[in-house]
This record gives structure tokens, sequence and C-alpha cells, in this order.
């Protein structure tokens, strides 16, 4: 992390007409991230390793389901290990790091906050990965049972920090951690976080994947993105400044609205987070605010004309759950169903011709208490994740402070 604080960001962002995308967006995930990264990367890595990278990172895919023909889409991110969209950027970061890891027989120590679903994609994307250690800190009561068991089952070397706290709790420690000299003095710190550019970056791949098994469509595409700490939104911008065909952006959030307030005020005002059932997305002070402003040119009104923002509560949230089921026969998680909803409102509010595309987040078995209360139907649990539910929990209980997570670091080094 930067000594002020901020974020990376790449020095420049290499513009594609729209030939590029629609010859590379028709092939594989894997394929679509080796092209883009060809583009980005501008020769750092040779093409033979970056393709290896690429194919390694994605044995799955990210398929659109169509809800409603030529209206509305969900483009399913679920598919890989853990069962989240987080998969996506921690497998391609396991897989990097795994490649530098041959150059070097330095050790790395992951340090990774999560509100859910981050965890457990880095926890299973660097589970025994040669050279690299890991420690997860999570807001204790405020991630679901089986998320919980992801974090803190798979033991090696990942190492779980159970934060008598919130997520932004979380989140501080780790920025003050590797902003401290006595620390990383020691250790050699890297995080898995969307603070790390290259656990943003492979999250713009799915996007451009989206495009190529919707254009056939024919309407202008817009993505609605569940948004927490926005950096699943924010990759999206950065393929859309690529070059990627996106008319607009929707921000959907739970009651942790600090950024749909500032798309309507212009006023940007951190708040302390609010736990919700969508617990992934209780951020009340999102880091990845300030790469989406700076993509778009720190300009309020080029921000507000690309993004929408809309909100929604609890009991909002389940009654769309149980909507989006009557009339779909989709399940989804609260997430997901915050991802439709606040694409179903962009059409009353727009009232234009446009493909709605969802961005799924989670796997409905990661809420399965809640979902089969919401909508009265079984979950299915993926045999990769109920393997874990009859695991012990093994974490580090800690408080929401730096001092009392640096003790109990230090204590395991």
């Amino acid at each position: 992390m930067p000594v002020d604080k901020g974020l990376y960001m790449p020095v420049s962002i290499p513009y594609q007409d729209i030939s590029f995308f629609d010859k590379i967006a028709g092939g594989s995930l894997a394929d679509v991230g080796y092209e883009i990264c060809k583009s980005l990367f501008a020769g750092e890595i040779a093409d033979a390793n970056l393709q290896q990278i690429t194919h390694q990172a994605f044995p799955f895919e990210t398929p659109v389901i169509n809800l409603a023909e030529k209206d509305l889409g969900v483009l399913e991110l679920f598919h890989g290990p853990s069962l989240a969209f987080k998969d996506v950027g921690a497998r391609f970061m396991a897989s990097l790091m795994s490649y530098f890891s041959g150059k070097t027989d330095k050790e790395v120590h992951i340090l990774v906050a999560t509100s859910g679903d981050t965890g457990g994609a880095v926890a299973m994307g660097f589970h025994n990965v040669p050279g690299v250690r890991v420690s997860i800190l999570y807001p204790s009561g405020r991630v679901s049972d089986l998320q919980e068991k992801q974090l803190t089952t798979l033991g090696g070397n990942v190492q779980a920090f159970e934060v008598k706290g919130s997520f932004d709790d979380c989140q501080a420690i780790v920025k003050q951690a590797f902003l401290d000299p006595t620390l990383t003095d020691r250790v050699a710190l890297s995080s898995a976080n969307s603070i790390n550019i290259f656990r943003l970056i492979p999250q713009s791949f799915y996007y451009v994947s989206a495009y190529g098994q919707s254009k056939h469509v024919g309407k202008p595409i817009v993505f609605s993105t569940p948004s927490g700490n926005f950096g699943n939104l924010s990759a999206g911008v950065l393929a859309q400044r690529m070059g990627l065909p996106v008319h607009h952006f929707i921000a959907a959030t739970n009651l942790n609205h600090v950024v749909p307030d500032y798309l309507h005020t212009g006023a940007y005002q951190p708040k302390e987070s609010v736990a919700t059932i969508s617990n992934a997305m209780d951020v009340g002070s999102p880091s990845n605010f300030v790469r989406l402003t700076h993509l778009y040119g720190d300009q309020f009104d080029n921000v507000s004309r690309q993004v929408k923002g809309y909100y929604f509560d609890d009991a909002a949230t389940e009654a769309g759950m149980q909507q989006i089921y009557a009339r779909y026969g989709y399940v989804a998680c609260p997430h997901t169903a915050i991802g439709i909803m606040g694409a179903q409102e962009d059409k009353k509010q727009t009232n234009e011709d446009f493909y709605h595309i969802a961005l799924a987040t989670a796997h409905p078995s990661k809420f399965k208490p809640l979902v089969e209360q919401v909508l009265g139907v079984e979950v299915d649990v993926p045999e990769r994740l109920a393997v874990l539910s009859a695991r012990e929990k093994h974490s580090f209980l800690i408080d929401p402070d730096y001092e009392s997570f640096r003790e109990a670091f230090s204590a395991t080094l």
C-alpha cells in the first residue's frame, strides 16, 4: 500500500476499439483474461506465462442466464471453488503469485479483511500455494456459518482472526499493518483485498465475457452490481475505460448506502457500517470509492452520469427474493437479489430499452438458512462446500484494534 494510504492504479489504461472486444469476448473466461492482460501488462510478463497464469486461474466459466429474454439477465459468478465472485480475483492472484514465487525464496504473507466472500475465495485460492501464508480477518458474528467454515477450517498456510467488531474495523487493521514498519520489516506483506489492483483487474474479465454472451440481443447493456467495498463495480468501470461498450452501471446496495447517497447529492460521507442480511455488502467506508471516482476523472458529473445508485433495506430484500423466485423461478441469495432489484428499479427510472445484466455474486447455499426461510424451498449445498460443515473451526478471537491484532499475529510468526 502507498505510504499516503492511497490505492495503486495503472499508470495508463490502454483503449481498445469495439472490434477488439467483439473478437475476444466470445472466448472462454481464461482466453478473455489472457487477451486483456496482454493489453494491460504490455509485455511485463511473457505471453506464454500469461496464458498459463490465466488458464490455471479459470477452469470455470461465468455464464449469463436470461431471466426475461432481451430484457434481463443474471451473470452467474459463483461457479468457482468457493461459490462466490471473489474466486475470479483470488485465483488470478494466487496463480500470479505462484508464478513470481518461483523466482524468489522469500515467503509472502497475504493479509486480507473480509465481510464474507473474499476470505473464503482467498483461503481456497491460496491454500497450499508454495511460498505464501494467509491471514484472514473477519467480523465476529457477521458472516454466515458456511462462510465462516471456509475461513477457519482449511489450516495449513491459512489462519483466521475473528475480530469483535465490523468489517470496517477489520479493514482498518489491515491498512494499518501495511504502514507499520515494525511489522513490514519482519514480514513481506501483500493484500488480497480489492485494495490490491491485481485482485481488481481480473474482475474486469467477466464483464467482457458477459458482453460477448449478450451482444446478440442488440440493445445497450447496463450492469447492475451488488456493491459493498466497490471493487467489483470499479472493475467494470475499468473495462469500460478500456473501451467495453457499457451504457451505464448500477451501484445496488443495502442500508450501507453512502455511494448511492453521493450519486444523488454529490456529498460523500462515510458512516459506521450497519449489519444486514446481505452481510458481504456491510461496508460504511468503501476503499474503492476513490478508484471509482478516479476512473471518471474525479468529476462528479461524469460519475453520476455513468453510475446510478439504488439501495434496499432487509424487508425489501426479502420481498425481492420472493418476487424473483415467483416471477422467474430463480433462487437468489440476498446480494444477488439486490443486484436484480437494482436492475428492475433502473428500468422503472430510465424507461428505456436496455438489456440489464445483474451480477449474481454468491451461490444461494452460502446463505442456506436465510434463503430457505425466506423462500420456503430447500437449497442444495454443493459438495465442495458441504464437506466443510463438519470441520472444526479454528480462529484467533481479538479485539477490534490494531495492537490486539499485532500481538496475536506476531505470536504466529
